[in-house]
């Protein structure tokens, strides 16, 4: 087994730190102090999504949830447990949730919902994962679209279902009904691999 790619991340670690310093020495002993982003990014796991490269953001600006296929099932404590920080503790403003062209996991519950019939008992930790993006397949109409379509479409179904999560959820329903509390919006957007621009989808809020 070659280390050589962890050897280059700590070395790539080792010189950013070094320029960070150099341009701005005291960025680290301020970050050590906390943390106050405004912006809580609900992604993908895909390594071709990185949320602070893909917005030139620095350490500190946003504050990060990724799962595969970015799911936000309304009982994962996970999830729900970095949006109640996120809101109650660090006081974010905004939710993203971002999805991606080409995403393999969507990829993977289209198969997954063609399957389904002849695997009903198939189960591992992946398939329960995605199992509710399997059954969002099931819902859609794709049989006139072709494979790029049909993807696109389930990709952009998704993120939707996604922020109607996030809307049902504890911590966002006591956000909106508390007038004392700092008010929250969610966004649904997705990210074009292929050109590396965002798009934006869905805008939800209190009064929405």
């Amino acid at each position: 087994m070659s280390h050589k790619p962890i050897r280059t991340l700590l070395n790539a670690n080792e010189e950013w730190a070094q320029s960070v310093i150099k341009d701005t020495p005291d960025f680290f002993a301020r970050s050590a102090t906390g943390q106050k982003p405004k912006i809580l990014w609900i992604g993908c796991s895909d390594s071709r999504v990185p949320e602070s490269v893909i917005t030139a953001s620095k350490p500190g600006d946003i504050f990060v949830h990724r799962n595969v296929a970015n799911q936000f099932h309304l009982h994962d404590d996970s999830a729900l447990s970095v949006l109640t920080f996120a809101i109650k503790e660090i006081g974010v403003e905004h939710v993203v949730l971002v999805g991606h062209t080409n995403c393999g996991g969507a990829m993977a519950c289209i198969e997954a919902a063609k399957d389904r019939a002849a695997n009903p008992g198939l189960s591992t930790p992946l398939t329960r994962w995605l199992s509710p993006l399997t059954a969002l397949v099931q819902s859609l109409d794709l049989s006139a679209c072709s494979a790029s379509e049909a993807l696109n479409k389930v990709v952009e179904a998704n993120i939707i279902k996604q922020v109607d999560n996030i809307c049902k959820s504890e911590p966002i329903i006591t956000a909106w009904a508390d007038p004392d509390a700092k008010k929250v919006t969610v966004h649904g957007w997705m990210y074009d691999l292929a050109v590396g621009r965002i798009t934006k989808l869905v805008v939800r809020d209190a009064q929405a």
